[in-house]
């Protein structure tokens, strides 16, 4: 069997996988996943290990689309050290992350906001 057959034929499991984990995530509440799993005919483990490979494809798949490194300019008025109080500055929110500290207003702009999480999301 070649290679590239091989990848077609796991593309295709995990999609069928994909479709019975989103099956058992729309069970009738009150329904518990071993319930579903005996309706299907598949064992508990056996269903959070299709999970785990679903998820995991799903990682793959996000990651190869991602860039490795994304920058976001920012103007540097908006830049403090962090810890850094000024007592001029607009009432909002402050958001520490991973060393990184944002200080959020009614006037940022929900792009930049949007851009600057994401990159500090990936930050090492």
């Amino acid at each position: 069997m070649s290679s590239e057959t091989t990848m077609m034929a796991e593309q295709c499991r995990l999609q069928e996988w994909a479709a019975q984990i989103r099956d058992c995530q729309n069970r009738p509440a009150g329904m518990s996943v071993v319930s579903w799993c005996t309706c299907h005919g598949i064992t508990k483990a056996n269903y959070y290990y299709r999970l785990r490979r679903v998820r995991e494809a799903c990682l793959e798949t996000i990651q190869e689309k991602t860039p490795a490194q994304q920058m976001v300019l920012v103007q540097p008025g908006l830049l403090r050290p962090q810890g850094h109080k000024d007592r001029d500055a607009q009432p909002g929110l402050d958001i520490s992350i991973k060393g990184f500290s944002i200080h959020v207003t009614e006037s940022t702009s929900m792009a930049l906001l949007t851009e600057v999480l994401k990159a500090v999301q990936h930050a090492e």
